[in-house]
């Protein structure tokens, strides 16, 4: 953090010309020709997805490597024991101690767009009537409430009681040159940092409302998508009525956007922002380093349909028991390979490359399509989903239910499965949780492989139980022990919570603790070995090595 606030408040920069100007003079340059900061944004989007920025490795390449280890963590997305799988460190949890690369990227990556959307920030005063300016500084604030909100819930527990825990620091552009004067910046808590979070999407907002600008494409944030990140935030804070407000309002203000039909959903897709259910995504074009790498990117790694690691041994695989709760008339059954290793949502030509030249084995995820529906190609160009409006109405239908509304929230969620993915589909659940906890599988399938499962495990605290989920996909013969490995058990309590964070707030951080803070992420070491203001002791206990359950 040091070093990278030396690098943001640096008050020079050096014109073409070679001379320099100061931050108010690009203020003022700003504010009288408004596309001067269009690049600046347009490298906020972009920093999504960056090729090897921090390591020399092949799962170094922006968010997307975040959102694929996280759910690799979990409990639906079984990866491979292979030496292809770069994930493994999320299957067995080590991703999470003071010097994991995967830690690092994901630390380093949200932080450094942090810094970027502060920048902006500082140049366009919140008062401003331009709507260019406006619109830009929307996207500041909205992509700097995403990061943070990100980093809130890998580095420290849920929100509801762990309002004071100390969460990750604070930098804005408010405070960005007293955090430079220190060195660094102190862990704020988890209530400043999702109060700060709401107040950036707030914001936001209304600098969208009744904006004349619009994005150019899905990769910068519009209204719809504002209204949908802050019905995340109310949602991981309990608010049940706002968020509901909020799910509601990015529906109605999504006029261009409508979940894709049970047809649309019976064969491959979620490759381009295109798409009529996206409301978000990271764009990607052809010509970018990470699909010229062409192994080096997030196709790659999940795609089965594509040229990549996942292809060639590295499976990305749906948890049997989940797939079991899928129904037989849902179109999203066939977004995995059944036992057999054959989908009905497969044409004749993709069923033949699964079948006879992948050979990919069952419960394989064929959700996601190859770049232009092309077979095997290395030209893996995939957007990626960021936020589609299906989610919207799963949250709705959540809080609808939590905030006192149970039935209400039980028939917009069997009304959206009915009429967008089974026709079929009902549920016997009545109290709240129950329909919660509905919801909760619905979310699991709809949005499998979209770097969110992780973060409902934790904000439900239902914890990683690998075990009585019967989490076996792989074979657990005597010639195939991968599976059994895995099989690990936490789970997550208040309790628990209380007694981890605890140790932090008595200085006894980063010493090794109970299981359960395998949970977490601990701050990474050079972070706390370069800002002043974090120590070993206000760290993240770490956890002992996981033993798995063997059956």
């Amino acid at each position: 953090m040091g070093g990278l606030l030396a690098a943001s408040c640096a008050d020079l920069d050096t014109e073409p010309q070679g001379s320099t100007v100061t931050a108010d003079q690009k203020a003022e340059v700003v504010a009288n020709d408004p596309s001067k900061v269009s690049a600046s944004v347009s490298g906020i989007c972009s920093m999504f997805s960056i090729y090897e920025k921090f390591y020399s490795r092949h799962y170094d390449y922006g968010y997307a490597t975040t959102m694929l280890e996280l759910d690799s963590r979990g409990i639906d997305m079984v990866g491979e024991d292979v030496g292809y799988n770069w994930y493994s460190y999320g299957l067995d949890l080590t991703d999470r101690t003071l010097t994991a690369q995967l830690n690092v990227i994901t630390w380093r990556t949200l932080y450094n767009q942090v810094l970027a959307t502060n920048d902006v920030a500082k140049l366009i005063d919140v008062e401003t009537d331009n709507p260019t300016l406006k619109f830009y500084l929307a996207q500041a604030l909205a992509i700097r409430a995403f990061d943070y909100m990100t980093l809130a819930q890998i580095y420290q527990f849920t929100y509801e009681g762990n309002e004071d825990a100390p969460c990750v620091p604070l930098l804005l552009d408010t405070n960005v040159d007293e955090m430079g004067a220190l060195g660094g910046a102190p862990r704020a808590t988890v209530g400043e940092v999702y109060a700060q979070v709401v107040d950036d999407l707030t914001k936001a907002i209304s600098l969208l409302e009744n904006n004349s600008v619009s994005r150019d494409d899905k990769r910068y944030i519009s209204l719809d998508v504002a209204y949908g990140l802050r019905a995340r935030a109310n949602l991981i804070m309990q608010n049940w009525q706002a968020a509901a407000a909020d799910a509601q309002a990015a529906i109605s203000a999504a006029t261009y956007a409508s979940p894709i039909s049970i047809q649309e959903a019976s064969q491959p897709g979620f490759s381009d922002m295109s798409e009529k259910d996206w409301m978000w995504g990271i764009k990607i074009e052809e010509t970018d380093r990470v699909v010229t790498s062409a192994i080096v990117n997030w196709p790659s790694h999940m795609g089965s349909l594509n040229y990549g690691y996942a292809s060639v041994g590295a499976w990305r695989r749906i948890n049997k028991s989940l797939y079991d709760m899928i129904n037989p008339t849902d179109a999203r059954k066939g977004w995995f390979l059944n036992e057999q290793s054959f989908s009905e949502n497969l044409n004749e030509e993709q069923q033949a490359f699964i079948t006879n030249t992948a050979k990919a084995p069952a419960y394989t995820q064929v959700k996601f399509a190859p770049y232009q529906g092309k077979i095997y190609q290395d030209t893996n160009a995939n957007d990626i989903p960021l936020m589609r409006i299906e989610e919207m109405y799963l949250i709705l239908a959540e809080a609808q239910a939590m905030g006192g509304s149970p039935a209400a929230g039980k028939s917009t969620l069997v009304n959206f499965v009915r009429t967008y993915r089974d026709t079929a589909y009902n549920t016997n659940a009545s109290s709240a949780e129950d329909v919660q906890n509905a919801v909760w599988v619905q979310r699991r399938i709809e949005l499998w492989g979209e770097g969110l499962s992780y973060f409902d495990l934790m904000r439900l605290r239902k914890g990683i139980d690998r075990a009585s989920t019967e989490w076996k996909n792989m074979k657990d013969d005597e010639d195939d022990n991968s599976m059994i490995q895995y099989n690990y058990r936490i789970l997550d309590t208040k309790a628990a919570e209380r007694v981890a964070i605890d140790a932090v707030k008595a200085g006894k951080g980063s010493t090794t603790g109970e299981p359960i803070n395998a949970l977490i992420y601990q701050i990474p070491n050079f972070e706390t070995e370069s800002n002043p203001q974090i120590n070993d002791t206000d760290n993240n206990l770490g956890a002992p090595d996981l033993q798995p359950i063997l059956k």
